[in-house]
This record gives C-alpha cells, structure tokens and sequence, in this order.
C-alpha cells in the first residue's frame, strides 16, 4: 500500500465519519436553537428542559437513519477487509 491509497482510506474515513455524524449534530443543533430561544423568552432556566428534546429527537433521527447509516458501515467495513485481504 502506497501513500496515496492510504490517503485515500484516510479521506473515506473522514467523509464517512462526517456523513454519519452530521445529521444526528445538525438535529441537536436545531433543537438547541429552538429551545434557546423559547427560554431566553420565558426566562425558564431548567437543565431537562434542553436536555430532553435533544435526546429523544437525536434517538429520533437516529430510528429513522439507523439502517442507512450501518449499511455505510458495512461497506465501509467491507471495502477495508477487501483491500486487506487483497494485500493493499
């Protein structure tokens, strides 16, 4: 294996860690905003208050997208085992 493949590995890594990880960030993201905004308007300084809706709507996104994302897993994993087994 070259510099340049392992590069290349390294960018699919990357990408594949981005792909997964920026839905379920985005989500907390918006979420977060919302209910910044609904408590700097009711003055409500509760701890649960933002930590529940973060948590059920990243579970949320993550019962919808779950499949999607372990079949990125799997051929990614897959792609590995075979450069592996390929010996480079």
């Amino acid at each position: 294996m070259d510099s340049s493949s392992a590069l290349e590995i390294l960018r699919q890594t990357f990408t594949l860690a981005l792909e997964i990880a920026l839905p379920l960030l985005l989500i907390s993201l918006i979420v977060g905003l919302i209910l910044a905004i609904f408590t700097a308007a009711t003055q409500i300084n509760e701890q649960t208050l933002t930590f529940v809706p973060k948590l059920l709507a990243i579970l949320t996104v993550l019962a919808l997208l779950g499949s999607t994302i372990l079949a990125k897993l799997q051929d990614f994993t897959r792609m590995i085992f075979s450069i592996i087994a390929n010996g480079g």
